[in-house]
């Protein structure tokens, strides 16, 4: 049985051990693909990243599909049913590293573009793509990188679907039209390090922290709003000690973690955090990391036509949704336009066995298709 489309080049992308931050051909498969339909491309390569921009057209506004070739270790090949860099469809199933997060998307992009270019050469507006290998990697010389390219030289995106895998239990069940922040805190608190049988000579840090965690930890730092969850402080890391039973610690090393919504921002959050330390009395240092900005797509066109499409497809609307981790929209977003998420089923990204629906990824692309038609035909 022939191969469709779509599952063709699924196939072909996944077969490529594209492991972050390597591209492994992925991006000439593709790009070989986009110049055959009128498209510019320009590859951007920053350090150790491939990545690159496709546009076809001049006229506004700007649709962009985004997305990234690279994927995650395998891990211990045992472990899988199949070889992860050989994709195997068993029973209506495709299996691979890569098949939903996000080789399957990027197939279904491909493909739909080519099927609405074939119906509507002379489109509306322009259609871009911005396909990066930095995406499960640090994220550093990827997607951001050329949203800064692009800005600096006025370019700017005006929608954007991102294809990560969105989809809780069948494609096009959930959108994503927003993701939270992510900041993150270092924190040190400072102490004198001693022995446990003279505190007096002595200062723990441990001690003298636990009032100002407990308020961080209980504080209501917002109450959410329609689209979005209460913001939530979670600490994953502490260390303390030198091991021994009889030492007062010197040092105690909390990292906590925000995710944030709309209703706040980076600049609040470190101002209210400092004044609760503060409050305390501590002696501390606190390194930030910022991860992302919040964003949300609650109207306009491109909502609509990604809305109608999962519709069409599916006879069912879409749920959207904010939940999960971040994402390259938010990089995109600062672009101030549109930006949502839909992709395939994320139950089996990043682990063994990953796989895709071979009916999902069909679906897709025509979702994908019938959005193109929604806002260019």
């Amino acid at each position: 049985m022939t191969d469709s489309p779509t599952m063709a080049l699924a196939k072909d992308l996944i077969s490529r051990q594209s492991v972050t931050p390597e591209d492994a051909g992925c991006q000439d498969v593709m790009i070989e693909r986009l110049k055959a339909l009128g498209f510019n491309i320009e590859i951007m390569v920053f350090e150790d990243t491939t990545n690159f921009w496709a546009r076809r057209g001049t006229q506004a506004p700007l649709f962009a599909f985004a997305g990234h070739t690279d994927v995650v270790p395998a891990g211990n090949l045992s472990h899988w049913e199949t070889n992860p860099f050989e994709p195997t469809i068993k029973d209506g199933v495709l299996y691979g590293r890569g098949a939903a997060d996000m080789k399957g998307s990027l197939a279904s992009m491909v493909v739909a573009v080519e099927q609405f270019i074939a119906q509507y050469p002379d489109h509306n507006g322009s259609i871009g793509f911005l396909i990066t290998s930095d995406e499960e990697g640090p994220f550093i010389n990827g997607t951001v990188r050329v949203v800064e390219a692009l800005m600096a030289r006025g370019e700017h995106i005006d929608m954007c679907i991102v294809g990560e895998p969105s989809s809780t239990h069948h494609v096009g069940d959930v959108v994503k039209n927003g993701r939270r922040g992510s900041i993150t805190g270092d924190l040190t608190v400072k102490g004198i390090q001693g022995h446990v049988a003279y505190p007096h000579l002595a200062k723990n840090p441990v001690h003298q922290s636990l009032l100002a965690i407990h308020e961080l930890t209980t504080t209501e730092w917002d109450k959410g709003n329609e689209y979005f969850p209460p913001t939530s402080f979670q600490i994953p890391n502490v260390q303390a000690g030198t091991g021994a039973s009889n030492v007062i610690p010197g040092e105690f090393n909390v990292q906590f973690n925000l995710r944030f919504s709309t209703e706040l921002n980076n600049d609040i959050i470190i101002e209210r955090i400092n004044a609760i330390l503060d409050k305390h009395d501590l002696d501390y240092d606190l390194k930030w990391t910022f991860n992302g900005d919040p964003f949300l797509t609650d109207t306009g066109a491109l909502l609509d036509a990604v809305v109608d499409a999962v519709d069409a497809v599916n006879q069912t609307k879409p749920a959207l949704l904010t939940t999960g981790g971040t994402s390259d929209g938010r990089f995109i977003a600062r672009m101030g336009g549109q930006v949502v998420e839909l992709g395939p089923v994320n139950a089996t990204i990043h682990k063994v066995n990953e796989c895709v629906s071979v009916d999902d990824l069909e679906k897709l692309t025509k979702m994908y298709q019938k959005t193109l038609e929604n806002l260019f035909s």
